[in-house]
């Protein structure tokens, strides 16, 4: 049906379209956030709140209050990137085979929060390792439920707005916890245990809003449950044998875990692309830790570089989001990483000062913004809707492994050339990836994913 210009301003409506009117189902609806949406974004901000607050003094607590070594933090911030890969693509295959998201999201917040009662207690490499192996599989299980949750509750052509939104209300937490810890380090020289109990506090509200305010939506193909009537009454009938045709075979084996759907269109290059820039994404602490190595200020001010980080990830999620739903998602996840290697290459340069330091702080939280709800919409885009959770628990998997095996190369290559030359010798990798991954990303990813 085809909608006249009187039509659309409240006119009669035309009983034959004239020329070149557009289809009424093209006319792109407004924007409404829906409730879901919201709360989800509520639990991740308090989620937020609580590790962030311990992630912005963690290579503190590592390297000057516990004296471990850099090689020791990268390990650390490995785990930290890597650990909750173990499980990524296992809960999104468990949140497609239930149909409902909600409860393995509410198992992933509540281990994560008895992760932080071990950080009370923890006071050596190999427990550290366990706490934050234990917090970053609670994270890997959360994950891919949740993205599944707001990629059903989002109107398809507002999806990465919608995920900006959750970025943006994420990134409030992520920029709150790092500033509860420059205070606590501020009022309490090597507070530490204080920033635990604060972080444990925060997580338990996030477990509670996410049990009683989020429902416990359904995923999947609006008509499956039809679908699966009409295949019952069929068998019934005896139309078919049931479980002796390959119809019937392929019907059930939908069900479950496919390798062949990381050949999807599209995919499976969205797949390498981000797992070679995922590579040379060096962690925030690494860089944060090269700063304050240049510039050699007080300790106290470290947890503020988190802050501004997190800040401009919040201010520029829900534009970049637009941005990507109307130039192309995969687009501005490139131009993402190009940010990052600007970031990389101002830390390089041997020229300290306030204005370098703010303007890596900018280039990394556009980076964020650019990629983190980017990815997670176009890998929802490019997944069939009975996947939807394993699909993204897949590309998540992709990236926290290679970001883990970053974190520890890097720890290793600081140690043996040192923290610039490190980050230049990164950097020009990166430079190199980012065009491989344009080449690769520029066929049917980066045209059929451009709205």
């Amino acid at each position: 049906m085809y909608l006249s210009m009187s039509d659309r301003n409240g006119g009669k409506k035309d009983q034959q379209p004239p020329p070149g009117a557009e289809p009424a189902e093209h006319v792109t609806p407004r924007f409404r956030l829906s409730p879901v949406i919201l709360w989800l974004g509520v639990v991740s901000m308090l989620t937020d709140v609580s590790s962030e607050s311990v992630s912005a003094v963690l290579p503190l607590y590592i390297t000057a209050f516990l004296g471990l070594s850099t090689i020791a933090f990268g390990i650390l911030d490995g785990i930290n990137q890597g650990a909750s890969a173990i499980v990524r693509i296992a809960a999104g295959y468990a949140s497609d085979r239930i149909g409902r998201p909600k409860p393995v999201a509410v198992a992933g917040y509540g281990l994560s929060m008895l992760a932080r009662t071990g950080l009370l207690f923890a006071g050596g490499f190999w427990a550290l390792t366990a706490v934050v192996t234990a917090d970053r599989v609670g994270k890997g299980i959360r994950t891919a439920p949740r993205d599944a949750l707001i990629s059903v509750s989002a109107q398809p052509e507002h999806l990465a707005r919608h995920y900006g939104v959750h970025r943006m209300l994420d990134n409030i937490g992520a920029a709150t916890g790092p500033l509860l810890a420059f205070f606590i380090l501020m009022l309490i020289p090597n507070g530490y245990t204080t920033v635990f109990v604060i972080s444990l506090a925060f997580a338990a509200l996030g477990v509670a809003v996410l049990v009683l305010l989020v429902p416990n939506l359904k995923t999947g193909p609006k008509d499956r449950t039809e679908k699966d009537r009409l295949e019952k009454d069929r068998i019934e009938k005896g139309s078919g044998e049931k479980g002796t045709t390959e119809q019937d075979k392929q019907s059930r084996g939908r069900t479950g875990f496919r390798w062949r759907l990381l050949r999807e269109p599209g995919l499976g290059r969205l797949l390498m692309a981000a797992g070679i820039l995922g590579l040379l994404t060096v962690g925030d602490g690494f860089i944060f830790l090269v700063l304050q190595a240049r510039d050699a200020f007080a300790v106290q001010w470290f947890p503020l570089l988190y802050v501004g980080t997190n800040v401009v990830f919040l201010l520029l999620a829900i534009p970049l989001g637009r941005l990507a739903d109307r130039w192309g998602k995969a687009r501005v996840f490139i131009l993402g990483h190009v940010a990052l290697l600007a970031c990389y290459l101002l830390a390089a340069v041997p020229v300290g000062g306030l204005g370098p330091t703010l303007a890596c702080l900018v280039l990394l939280g556009a980076f964020y913004a650019a990629t983190d709800g980017v990815l997670a919409a176009l890998a929802s885009q490019l997944t069939p809707p009975d996947k939807l959770a394993t699909g993204l628990g897949s590309a998540q998997t992709v990236v926290a492994l290679s970001r883990m095996t970053a974190s520890v190369g890097f720890g290793v290559l600081w140690f043996a050339v040192g923290p610039a030359v490190a980050m230049v010798v990164v950097g020009v990798l990166l430079a190199a990836g980012v065009v491989a991954s344009w080449f690769l990303l520029r066929g049917g990813v980066l045209q059929g994913a451009a709205a």
